[in-house]
């Protein structure tokens, strides 16, 4: 499959449920993707084909769906796979980042003995919509001694201008 057909076999198995989880709200949903193995074939397709290409050492994904898109890069570029997780998720010694996210705030943290300085990383999530969680994800990498290389998103709600706030480079798949 070419990209162009891959991309439309993905939008068609995002679902769309208006007024949720608040009136007004558009929720874009990715969990039709993992239900539709063609689907999830095509996504798996766009995604390897553009980072295939990029320099990285280690792949990052950010609490929680990050964590389903994560490993599957990690398997097809053969690099390690790290969780960035919420306050309190992670045992053992970690890098802490406060962030302020459009309804109050929340902290990342990710494991110290998993991520050496000077680390070329990748960033992925489900969603960028108003930046703030990615935005925390970079600081907290940046604090750890990481570069990172890309923030790639499966989804990108433009209008939002959460690209803006990034201090990276940003790959989406799907842009509404």
């Amino acid at each position: 499959m070419d990209n162009e057909e891959c991309l439309k076999i993905v939008k068609s198995a995002i679902r769309t449920y208006e007024n949720f989880p608040k009136e007004g709200v558009i929720f874009r949903d990715i969990f039709g993707i993992f239900q539709d193995v063609t689907a999830l074939r095509a996504l798996k397709e766009l995604i390897v084909r553009h980072v295939s290409s990029l320099d990285v050492d280690i792949i990052v994904g950010l609490d929680s769906r990050g964590f389903l898109v994560g490993p599957i890069i990690s398997l097809e570029l053969e690099k390690p796979f790290l969780p960035i997780r919420k306050k309190g998720k992670l045992p053992g010694e970690v890098f802490q980042y406060n962030y302020t996210l459009e309804y109050g705030e929340a902290t990342f943290e990710i494991q110290k003995n998993n991520l050496s300085s000077g680390k070329r990383v990748l960033i992925v999530d489900d969603l960028l919509a108003t930046g703030g969680s990615m935005s925390g994800a970079i600081q907290l990498l940046k604090k750890s001694g990481a570069t990172v290389v890309e923030c790639l998103a499966v989804i990108e709600l433009i209008e939002l201008n959460g690209r803006a706030k990034l201090d990276a480079p940003v790959h989406s798949i799907v842009q509404y």
